[in-house]
């Protein structure tokens, strides 16, 4: 995969001028949620720019804040990050690197840049100033280091309450970046870590701890967005006052945004907890896990993000780009397959009873490699509801209609003859005949149909559910945009519809993919049983955007 930008330039010139001899990267999640379309901005970025100068990757957990993390979270980010193609070098822990934080957190104590805070979190806020005026030096800032190095020790200890002490460092309360401000380095949190017990009750910040991870590990360019480039600052200022052995360095680049997609860790867990959306894993959630549920490929997302670009810039991007790269990887992988979602019965009354016959088929008409298969043809079908029409409205329709002929793919020409209803008038099953002669591949070159439609032979047809899906937010509109988000919700994010499919689905896996003949791409889902099966539609054949 090529990828280019202006990270890789800076990496390029790092090597050149012999600034580092090798490019290490990382991607250091939070095991709080199942990753998202946007983190895999930057795991693409990370793993692939490492990769173009043949370093590599490191995959850190940064599991500092044991209130919201789990194991569960955990496992999720390693299969999603197998899944995606990227293996790291080596997996780490935040919380590994404990007892070397806690040593540099006591460097600056001794160094007189750090000191134990009595302040709650709320009088601290109220102290640090605005953006126009400097904050208030806390009264316990001027503490000696002896009785800082004391309370530390107590509050490592579990002397104190949640809350009751922050250690923080001593930088500036007039400086003109807010973060520079006498920044939490260390909270007090009595609570189970899901790797290290109870053997702490003082974490570190993040802004405290990346900085010091990434020199353990040797890092040479520390990736992440946008929204951290004014704490590049503090990341620079506590790897000078930390005397660390090795300096990485930070650079930051846009996030990403796409249309009608929720792109917060917040957000999503909020619709999982409401029971929005059937889980993680709901197709229409933007996680890599819904995504790959829904039968978007690795290749699709990766070239997806690569055509994307990357800058400086936050940017916003059309959700049918998405659509259009996995369309682009399926045409020729997908099994094109026919399934009918809306059904109706079609009788033949000219077709022998009882008899089934199997005609030739190719998987993919793209693609010989994937071989041919067997469909049943007999005397009740099932096509599309939407393919027929009681009379021909006009010329341009070319499908099957009262006295019309069409060929079923793959078989005969059929012609209607007559038409079924209900007492409420609803079409329930056409007849038709058939001309044995027109056998599809019999060279047969007489009249010529009025279209060509697909169906589903109804004797050893499967049932199916097909999941079809809108976008699970509605577009923005003056008349929403200051609606709570759950009220943009879409109430018609998901239809689920009745059908059939032909025989030959019956030993696919879980997973496969389908190009459904004339309708879109689909997935078999893992709610699939023997005697129903259950897709998810990933994508229409075609863009439904509109420039």
């Amino acid at each position: 995969m090529e990828i280019n930008n202006f990270i890789k330039t800076i990496m390029e010139n790092d090597l050149k001028e012999g600034k580092v001899d090798e490019i290490i990267t990382r991607f250091p999640p939070e095991p709080n949620a199942y990753l998202h379309i946007g983190h895999a901005r930057a795991i693409i970025t990370n793993f692939e720019l490492a990769s173009a100068f043949n370093g590599y990757t490191n995959l850190r957990f940064d599991d500092t804040n044991p209130a919201k993390e789990g194991q569960e979270f955990v496992e999720g980010i390693i299969t999603d990050l197998k899944w995606l193609g990227y293996t790291p070098k080596n997996v780490f822990y935040g919380s590994d690197y404990f007892e070397e934080t806690y040593e540099k957190a006591i460097l600056l104590i001794k160094k007189g840049l750090a000191y134990v805070d009595d302040l709650s979190q709320e009088e601290m806020s109220k102290m640090r100033g605005t953006l126009t005026t400097p904050g208030i030096n806390s009264p316990y800032r001027n503490r000696s280091i002896e009785e800082n190095l004391s309370l530390f020790a107590k509050m490592r200890e579990g002397k104190y309450k949640d809350g009751e002490k922050t250690l923080r460092a001593k930088i500036d309360m007039a400086h003109p970046n807010m973060n520079m401000r006498d920044p939490a380095m260390y909270r007090i949190m009595h609570i189970n870590h899901h790797r290290q017990g109870n053997k702490w009750c003082i974490f570190p910040m993040y802004d405290f701890a990346h900085p010091l991870q990434d020199s353990f590990e040797g890092i040479t360019h520390s990736l992440c967005s946008l929204e951290y480039d004014n704490h590049r600052i503090l990341y620079d200022w506590f790897i000078e006052h930390c005397e660390v052995k090795h300096v990485p360095h930070q650079y930051e680049f846009g996030r990403l945004n796409i249309t009608n997609t929720i792109m917060s860790k917040r957000y999503i867990k909020q619709l999982v907890d409401a029971k929005k959306v059937s889980g993680y894993d709901d197709p229409r959630m933007p996680t890599l896990v819904g995504l790959r549920r829904r039968g978007f490929t690795p290749e699709a997302i990766k070239n997806f993000i690569v055509s994307t670009g990357l800058s400086r810039v936050n940017s916003t991007v059309e959700s049918s780009q998405l659509e259009e790269a996995l369309r682009e990887d399926l045409k020729l992988k997908a099994l094109r397959k026919h399934a009918i979602i809306h059904p109706l019965k079609l009788v033949i009354d000219n077709y022998p009873e009882g008899q089934v016959e199997y005609l030739d088929c190719p998987n993919n008409q793209e693609n010989e490699e994937l071989g041919n298969r067997k469909i049943a043809f007999s005397k009740y079908c099932y096509i599309e509801q939407e393919d027929f029409v009681e009379t021909k409205p006009n010329k341009h329709w070319k499908r099957l209609a009262k006295d019309v002929e069409v060929r079923l793919m793959h078989a005969y020409y059929v012609k209607c003859n007559e038409v079924i209803k209900d007492e409420a008038g609803n079409i329930v099953e056409i007849h038709c005949t058939y001309d044995p002669e027109t056998k599809s591949g019999s060279g047969f070159n007489g009249r010529k149909p009025n279209g060509n439609i697909h169906f589903v032979e109804a004797t050893t047809a499967i049932k199916a559910s097909f999941n079809l899906f809108e976008p699970l937010m509605l577009d923005e509109t003056e008349e929403n945009k200051d609606l709570d988000f759950m009220e943009k919700l879409n109430p018609n994010s998901l239809h689920t519809y009745e059908g059939f499919v032909e025989e030959s689905f019956k030993n696919d896996a879980v997973g496969t993919h389908y190009q459904f003949i004339r309708n879109g791409y689909y997935i078999l889902d893992k709610d699939s049983t023997a005697s129903h099966l259950v897709f998810n539609r990933s994508c229409e054949l075609k863009s439904s955007f509109k420039l």
